[in-house]
């Protein structure tokens, strides 16, 4: 990856420009032509540094005021498959496993949850719980939000996080 690579990847983290031809525009913000800015994304997006280029939209403006994380402890036995499922139901942004903390935290999975109401969210937790057989979960609603930006992986001089 040379330093072009990452200056696209800093610019694409930010979002497309809303103009007609985007990616001409970030071609003339690095110097190089449109052309070679969608060859290195669709390069970049083989190797797996992109995993998709999507809008975000500002999801209280369409009503989705609801979110929760959900912590679970999931009864003993549970596979990739189980994780999968959860996963990939409807209103869930992020799937997470972590560790516990012995005595102290037992729940392993974290789900985040979005929906129109409290109700709709709760009511579909109940039903993941209920399909999966796994009683044990405690629902997180977020009562304000103080932050929420793209994270920004490569900076403007190509660095990553710490």
């Amino acid at each position: 990856m040379d330093p072009t690579d990452l200056a696209l990847l800093s610019e694409l983290e930010k979002g497309l420009p809303l103009v007609t031809e985007p990616f001409a525009e970030i071609g003339r913000w690095l110097g190089i032509p449109e052309a070679e800015v969608l060859h290195r994304a669709q390069r970049l997006r083989e190797e797996g540094a992109i995993r998709k280029i999507r809008a975000r939209i500002n999801q209280r403006l369409l009503g989705i005021t609801a979110n929760a994380l959900v912590a679970w402890r999931p009864p003993g036995g549970w596979d990739g498959e189980d994780f999968s499922r959860f996963a990939s139901a409807p209103g869930i942004s992020h799937c997470y496993l972590r560790r516990p903390v012995p005595g102290r935290w037992e729940y392993t999975l974290y789900t985040v949850h979005h929906g129109r109401s409290r109700e709709g969210v709760l009511a579909a937790v109940e039903e993941m719980a209920r399909a999966a057989g796994c009683s044990d979960y405690i629902v997180l609603f977020s009562t304000e939000e103080y932050k929420r930006v793209p994270n920004v992986r490569i900076n403007e001089n190509g660095g990553g996080l710490p």
